[in-house]
């Protein structure tokens, strides 16, 4: 079994909303597990969620870097009212590293290093080039990519790090308005947060009962799980350093020690995937994007 230890395992920001209290106890078990080696942090999906985990921030950063973590902020995904430029321009200008998710936050933070998250599109080499020249150091790629785009780009533009969304539900569109709270009967500005009736998500099924997608307050997900077990030795080979592990509503400390001892060589990729689906057996599983396929699909390594 080929090992792949140059790879570095990203717990990336919760998408979902938590109360404070469990967002600082996940953050928390991460920062005690010794197999995450960088976190992102944040609320990047809804700012009217940003009170509930926004007391506990300061400490859960701290934890965190005293455990030996590389810690980043991760900015929000669509800015649209004055409050949320405010918060973006306050990120832009704190001495943490931060992650930019909309191209605001990219001006904002030109010239200095940052991350460029899995929501700025960056489809060619080219692009990668010009966000390099303007200060990024590392790049999460987006989750819709094949391996067959994902080697030209770093092949293309190889002085930064690359990371590729390896664990989560993935992110598939984020909306001004929320789905979410219309479907509990709400409106967006009196949403009452419902959806933290939902620590994984809502489902969502096509009107003849077809599984389809998942619902996460204003954000659109994959009903299935990405996984890329399998997959590690040959996005090591592509020059990946990182892999981002999104967090669900499960044991990621669990889900982080099976993919570092897959990538290790210590474990096969098969038999991860049994202990996963007993970690994890809320969604299905899929790997299509990264094989040129359906992201729903799965296909066998």
């Amino acid at each position: 079994m080929a090992e792949t230890k140059t790879l570095k395992i990203t717990m990336g920001p919760v998408p979902y909303l938590w109360s404070g209290e469990k967002w600082r106890d996940f953050y928390y078990r991460i920062a005690d597990s010794g197999h995450v080696d960088a976190v992102t942090l944040g609320e990047a999906v809804c700012s009217k969620r940003d009170h509930f985990t926004r007391p506990f921030l300061p400490e859960v950063v701290e934890r965190l870097e005293k455990s030996g973590k590389a810690v980043a902020l991760a900015s929000l995904i669509l800015v649209t009212q004055e409050r949320e430029v405010a918060a973006t321009r306050k990120l832009a200008v704190a001495t943490s590293l931060v992650e930019a998710n909309d191209l605001s936050a990219l001006r904002l933070l030109a010239g200095r290093p940052h991350l460029v998250g899995p929501f700025v599109n960056v489809y060619n080499a080219s692009t990668a080039r010009l966000l390099i020249k303007r200060g990024a150091v590392r790049l999460c790629l987006g989750p819709e990519l094949s391996e067959t785009s994902i080697g030209p780009i770093i092949a293309g533009a190889p002085d930064a790090e690359y990371e590729v969304f390896a664990f989560g539900r993935l992110p598939l569109a984020i909306s001004a308005r929320c789905a979410h709270a219309r479907a509990k009967g709400h409106a967006k500005d009196n949403c009452q947060f419902v959806c933290g009736d939902e620590p994984d998500g809502l489902d969502v099924d096509t009107l003849d009962g077809q599984p389809f997608l998942s619902i996460n307050g204003v954000q659109t997900m994959s009903r299935h799980c990405q996984v890329l077990f399998g997959e590690l030795p040959g996005l090591a080979a592509l020059g990946v350093t990182h892999l981002r592990l999104s967090p669900q509503d499960c044991d990621m400390v669990a889900v982080a020690q099976l993919f570092a001892r897959v990538r290790d060589g210590a474990l096969a990729a098969d038999e991860a995937m049994e202990r996963l689906r007993e970690i994890y057996p809320q969604a299905p599983f899929a790997n299509g994007f990264l094989h040129g396929e359906a992201g729903m699909n799965w296909v066998a390594a």
